[in-house]
C-alpha cells in the first residue's frame, strides 16, 4: 500500500496520532462536585466537637495513650491506638492528636507554676 501526503493534509495542529492528537477544542470549566467537600472540617463541627470534649473529656484508651507518651513511649501508644482505632493511619492520627493536647496542657500549666 502506498500512501499519499499532500500540502493539504499536513496541518500543524490537527495530528493524527501523538500526546495532542484530535479536534482542537476548549476545555469545559466544571463547578467542583459536593463530594470534593466531604471531610472537610467546617467551623460549627470544630465548634462541637471541641464542646462536646470538654464536656464528655477524653475515653479511657485515649487517656491511657496520654500516659504512654508522657513517659515518652511513642511506639508503644502506637501499638496500642492501632489495635484499639483499626488502622495505622488513623492511629498516628490519634497519636498526634493526643500529643497535641499534653502539648497544650503543659502550656495551660505553665503560667499557673510560675
Amino acid at each position: 500500500m502506498q500512501y499519499f501526503v499532500s500540502a493539504e493534509m499536513a496541518v500543524r495542529y490537527d495530528l493524527a496520532v501523538g500526546l495532542k492528537k484530535g479536534h482542537k477544542t476548549t476545555k469545559n470549566v466544571t463547578k467542583p462536585r459536593p463530594s470534593r467537600r466531604i471531610g472537610k472540617l467546617s467551623k460549627r463541627t470544630k465548634f462541637v466537637r471541641d464542646i462536646v470534649r470538654e464536656v464528655a473529656g477524653f475515653a479511657p484508651y485515649e487517656r491511657r495513650c496520654m500516659e504512654l507518651l508522657k513517659v515518652s513511649k511513642d511506639k508503644r501508644a502506637l501499638k496500642f491506638l492501632k489495635k484499639r482505632t483499626g488502622t495505622h493511619l488513623r492511629a498516628k492520627r490519634k497519636r498526634e492528636e493526643m500529643s497535641n493536647v499534653l502539648v497544650q496542657m503543659r502550656k495551660a500549666h505553665k503560667p499557673a507554676a510560675s
